[in-house]
């Protein structure tokens, strides 16, 4: 390295310490390199547009007739039942949702 052409300045003072003091911190100066989003918002779009939903599946007469018969069970049951219920729950921002399952007890099933 002692080949080096400018090697006889590379670690000189700087020649106006006035000057340095004005100079911003190292830190704040690299701030101004550090990535930017050019378009506001665009991130989040796409994760929004990538995002899955689920399609509401609409019980046959069968199922619906099973769910009954289960629900007839556990309100006829003397005992409280460990029960596992799976729910859909609407998106708020696009079409679709989620399917949400759920583990308790069962206490009490309330008529409406």
């Amino acid at each position: 390295m002692n080949n080096f052409q400018y090697n006889d300045i590379l670690n000189m003072p700087y020649p106006n310490p006035e000057i340095e003091k004005d100079f911003p911190d190292k830190i704040l100066r690299a701030a101004q390199f550090a990535p930017f989003a050019a378009l506001t918002g665009y991130d989040e779009a796409v994760e929004e547009t990538a995002r899955l939903t689920d399609s509401k599946l609409e019980l046959d007469e069968y199922q619906k007739a099973e769910l009954n018969d289960r629900l007839q069970f556990l309100n006829n049951s003397e005992e409280d039942e460990a029960v596992s219920i799976t729910y859909f729950v609407p998106d708020k921002r696009k079409s679709g949702g989620a399917y949400i399952t759920k583990k308790g007890i069962v206490l009490k099933i309330r008529d409406y």
